[in-house]
């Protein structure tokens, strides 16, 4: 069982709020992403979780029991960094085994557990090397086994490919998701890259300055976002966003649109504008429209679209793709 309850959960440093009043629910078995911009206060959260920051104010549960003023050891959590802080005097083994050695297992025990987790990672062929024989995303695999080993109730993960190269990146992300699959077990990720977020996430909760903005699966983020925040941060390149007149006949102060949900035209569309800059990438043709009185409007065609640079394109989004906003930023 791994069920973590925040019931108004704050932390002040000195005089500073980093988080004002969070409450969260996270079921048994979930895979769960904090994402936000830097300084939203994500890895804050994820370490009162872990018991390595003290909370200010309200009340952390694992498995219904209170943890709020437990020592991280007897929280029965594992956490993974984003260094792999691996002993780099010790093998693949001993670096997977030194939690248990730790808790005084004993010898088949720790072999035990140590050939599981190499299995698992498939790192049994690496058990007798250094970590500096290593690639980076084998050594983050280290990390992980070293997790692994101590069976803990949930896995908290603070960006743990953020030293990874782009190719090792997207390994990575399929192999930790491959690895919920086949422990079952929480885990609760915190990254700044919103791609991961929508790829491995069962619900994801977007952070920003402390508080949540909302928190759903990474679908509903993407088709019902709460408020303009959300919005703007989940899917890939970011929503536009008209304000203004033209923002005014439609009934709102903002209104959004995907660069997706755009039909590009050469002949009619509910706006017209100038390419600035065509980007073909094969599967995809990313343009960037300059609109008048709308400002820069960028649309996601596919590959084939043979639109190029001082063109005039015309666009029309999508039914029911045009997302509204208030004044205060809140979906309509």
């Amino acid at each position: 069982m791994g069920s973590i309850s925040l019931q108004n959960v704050s932390k002040n440093f000195g005089g500073v709020t980093v988080i004002p009043d969070i409450s969260l629910e996270i079921e048994d078995g979930q895979f769960v992403v904090f994402v936000g911009p830097s300084g939203c206060g994500k890895s804050t959260l994820l370490r009162l979780i872990a018991g390595l920051e003290d909370v200010s104010g309200g009340v952390i549960q694992i498995d219904g029991q209170d943890m709020t003023r437990t020592a991280p050891a007897q929280r029965k959590l594992s956490m993974v960094f984003q260094s792999y802080a691996l002993y780099p005097h010790m093998s693949v083994r001993g670096n997977i085994a030194f939690p248990l050695k730790m808790e005084g297992a004993d010898k088949e025990t720790i072999d035990k557990a140590v050939n599981n987790a190499a299995s698992i990672l498939n790192l049994t062929d690496y058990l007798d090397r250094k970590p500096r024989q290593l690639s980076g995303g084998q050594r983050q695999r280290v990390a992980i086994g070293r997790a692994i080993v101590r069976q803990p109730k949930a896995f908290l993960f603070d960006e743990p490919l953020s030293n990874l190269d782009a190719a090792l990146r997207v390994n990575m992300r399929l192999e930790i998701s491959e690895l919920h699959k086949k422990l079952k077990t929480t885990m609760v990720y915190v990254t700044h890259d919103q791609v991961e977020a929508m790829t491995m996430a069962d619900k994801i909760v977007v952070l920003n300055a402390g508080n949540i903005e909302q928190y759903g699966t990474p679908l509903e983020l993407y088709t019902k976002p709460a408020n303009r925040f959300v919005a703007g941060f989940i899917g890939s390149p970011r929503m536009n966003f008209i304000e203004g007149d033209e923002a005014k006949k439609m009934g709102a102060h903002t209104v959004g649109v995907r660069p997706e949900h755009l039909s590009p035209s050469k002949t009619e569309g509910l706006w017209a504008g100038t390419v600035g800059v065509a980007e073909h990438l094969g599967s995809d043709t990313f343009l960037y429209v300059h609109v008048d009185d709308v400002g820069q409007i960028t649309v996601r065609a596919s590959g084939d679209v043979a639109f190029h640079s001082g063109e005039t394109v015309y666009m029309t989004p999508m039914d029911g793709r045009l997302y509204k906003f208030d004044a205060q930023g809140q979906a309509i």
